[in-house]
């Protein structure tokens, strides 16, 4: 038996431990043979690992959002506690003592970071399709990855297909030398990366020959239907409002999938509607279906990442404001 104790500052206790402590009831609940105990700004708590590492991230998630936004919502506890009891992350915190871990080979553990990649873990789990929105260097791509890996090691799904629009950020797709797949390879070079994090080169090039993985144009998956299967649709603001429609329908049985995209960069003609901007109004309040929002604080990239996004955000904010007149 092991007892540890955290401490808070500067917060007050009802938004950690929820209007009548529901939150900490919540938790209780969620892991009975952990004894916890709250008592003005400490909390002490006790029992066996792996739940007790459990707990404690459960309760330093909590804490961390009280902090950050000053609240913690009813759905914040749901997500966290979720998180920690899927099989994945139950089995590897036996052995690696982190519920982060999202998944883990030899060589390399991939670890949720931030709270919004957190949340694409908890929302993929309970969910057949989550949309992950969000500005560059959040992590999307990355983490969308490592949660089809881990459902592929996992053999909750037998293969994993990755795509892209082949849409040009300001360049001519025409003008690049070489034949269609070299033409097409940079658009995808970004999912090949992720994948050579978590996969052997051996074990990568195995499993795109036999087709356990392909990573394919978006406009290539017309007509099939993936069964089994964990789709990844990454860009996802660079495609029509068709090819978003053609892209979701391609779910077969007991497949899942995972659609990242930015809806600062659409690339698409002016006179074209972004299908990402579109699934957001017309999806929503579908069962089965999540949006998950991320923003400057998922950044994981380089620290000047975060001030880049926030003076394009300000650039913005100020071309659409209302111009003074003058008198």
């Amino acid at each position: 038996m092991t007892e540890k104790t955290i401490e808070f500052e500067g917060i007050e206790p009802v938004i950690i431990f929820g209007p009548y402590d529901n939150y900490l009831k919540k938790v209780r609940e969620a892991f009975p043979d952990i004894t916890i105990n709250a008592r003005g700004t400490k909390i002490t708590f006790s029992g066996e690992e792996p739940d007790l590492t459990a707990v404690e991230k459960i309760l330093k998630e909590i804490i961390f959002l009280a902090d950050q936004h000053g609240e913690v919502l009813d759905k914040d506890i749901d997500t966290l506690v979720s998180l920690a009891l899927s099989p994945v992350s139950r089995t590897l915190v036996s052995r690696a003592g982190d519920v982060d871990v999202i998944v883990e080979t030899k060589d390399y553990v991939v670890k949720a970071k931030t709270d919004g990649q957190r949340r694409m873990v908890a929302e993929a789990r309970t969910n057949d399709i989550v949309f992950a929105i969000g500005p560059a260097g959040t992590g999307k791509t990355y983490t969308a990855v490592a949660i089809a890996v881990a459902a592929w090691k996992a053999k909750t799904i037998k293969r994993i297909v990755l795509a892209r629009p082949a849409v040009e950020a300001g360049e001519s797709l025409g003008f690049l030398p070489g034949d269609l797949a070299q033409k097409i390879d940079p658009y995808l070079r970004p999912l090949y990366d992720a994948l050579q994090d978590m996969l052997t080169a051996e074990k990568l090039k195995f499993l795109t020959e036999r087709r356990v993985i392909e990573i394919v144009p978006l406009a290539y998956m017309r007509g099939r239907t993936l069964n089994n299967a964990f789709i990844i649709l990454d860009e996802a603001q660079n495609a029509s409002s068709k090819q978003m429609k053609m892209c979701l329908t391609r779910l077969g049985v007991n497949s899942k999938a995972i659609i990242t995209g930015d809806v600062t960069q659409v690339d698409l003609p002016k006179e074209m509607v972004s299908g990402l901007l579109n699934a957001q109004q017309i999806l929503k309040g579908i069962k089965g279906i999540s949006f998950v929002f991320l923003d400057k604080s998922d950044v994981v990239r380089h620290r000047l990442v975060k001030d880049i996004i926030n003076a394009y955000e300000i650039e913005e904010e100020q071309k659409h404001a209302p111009k003074k007149k003058e008198l």
